[in-house]
């Protein structure tokens, strides 16, 4: 039963995960680096101090006792994940928002997922468990799925610019827009999912922390110490990438200037930065309950973040007028995602006897 509870934490996170960037939709009058910089700072920097405050008790006592390597390596790691995310959004220049998403998320979903065991010297013995044929069947299942989802959504942009086209309507597309090039897009792509899923080994590099603050009575919400040192590594990333974009665009007035609208932009990147911190929240809460399989959290996250952001696309009628050939594939790939969390539910029952 745990295990399911834990599925079901991890979907609650992937929601997160999933609608976290609509907010955006109803920002006017902030470059990139604006909204980027401010979501940033509320969910990569004051939540996760905030929240770990209020979940961990004699929080000072076990930042105190928790080994430094620990703390230094879960920051170091963070940091690449932002470096990471930076590259994941120049990416989108060159490629597009879904071939990128396909690529990096892909990617992210294998490293992420096999790294840890590989890192602790112990992937041989999973690999020799009963639950590691569902597991990585699971893992190789959901990376295809993610990858369908990608192709699919470079067919809606299509879709979209054909039938624009064809109404006479003038649409640019994120890849119209600048020019398209596999060549400079592919490597950043890689870039942006190897470092991407840093990420959770961030998490993992840093369970001695969370080890300590079981010990004082944090239960289930050990995890929210590690956030204070992986998130604030990636937000030291992106803060010196936002200056930098600041600097040469010259767009610090932003966050004081405007007449109308400025305190709904902060709303909507306090809500974006909200619904981020939110997912790895109840990551964490999903992530104990996986028993011997801890590190198949990564896959089950990046999973079904992709599985439930094209559903809420669905919802959104983001896939409206798309051609029948797109929605089959879409839905081809939603099915192959649904098998794979099935596949790596299933893949974690041997672990909880």
């Amino acid at each position: 039963m745990e295990v399911i509870n834990g599925i079901l934490y991890h979907a609650v996170g992937a929601s997160g995960a999933a609608l976290c960037y609509t907010p955006q939709k109803k920002v006017t009058n902030w470059s990139w680096q604006t909204y980027w910089l401010a979501q940033a700072f509320v969910c990569w920097l004051i939540l996760p101090v905030l929240v770990a405050y209020l979940t961990v008790p004699q929080l000072y006592e076990v930042l105190h006792n928790a080994p430094g390597s620990a703390m230094q390596k879960s920051f170091l790691l963070g940091m690449a994940y932002g470096i990471g995310g930076t590259a994941f959004g120049i990416a989108i220049r060159y490629v597009g928002f879904s071939l990128t998403y396909a690529i990096a998320v892909g990617i992210s979903c294998v490293v992420g997922t096999l790294l840890p065991p590989l890192v602790h010297g112990t992937l041989v013995e999973v690999l020799n468990s009963s639950g590691a044929p569902f597991i990585l069947s699971g893992v190789a299942m959901g990376a295809a799925g993610i990858a369908l989802c990608g192709i699919a959504g470079r067919n809606k942009e299509i879709d979209i610019e054909r039938n624009a086209s064809l109404s006479g309507k003038d649409i640019t597309s994120s890849t119209t827009a600048n020019q398209f090039s596999l060549a400079k897009g592919l490597p950043l792509c890689i870039l942006a999912g190897i470092l991407s899923a840093l990420y959770g080994f961030s998490l993992d590099q840093g369970q001695p922390v969370a080890d300590i603050a079981a010990a004082h009575g944090a239960g289930n919400f050990q995890g929210n110490v590690v956030y204070i040192f992986s998130n604030s590594g990636a937000f030291l990333t992106t803060l010196l990438y936002c200056i930098y974009l600041h600097l040469k665009e010259k767009t610090f007035k932003q966050y004081t200037s405007g007449k109308t609208g400025l305190g709904k932009n902060y709303l909507m990147a306090s809500l974006t930065g909200l619904l981020w911190y939110g997912q790895f929240f109840f990551y964490g809460l999903g992530h104990v309950r996986m028993t011997n399989y801890k590190f198949s959290s990564w896959a089950i996250h990046m999973i079904m973040l992709v599985l439930l952001s094209s559903v809420a696309g669905l919802v959104m009628k983001e896939w409206k007028n798309c051609s029948a050939k797109t929605l089959r594939l879409l839905f081809t790939a939603l099915l192959v995602l649904i098998i794979a969390v099935l596949l790596l539910t299933y893949g974690n029952y041997p672990g909880d006897s």
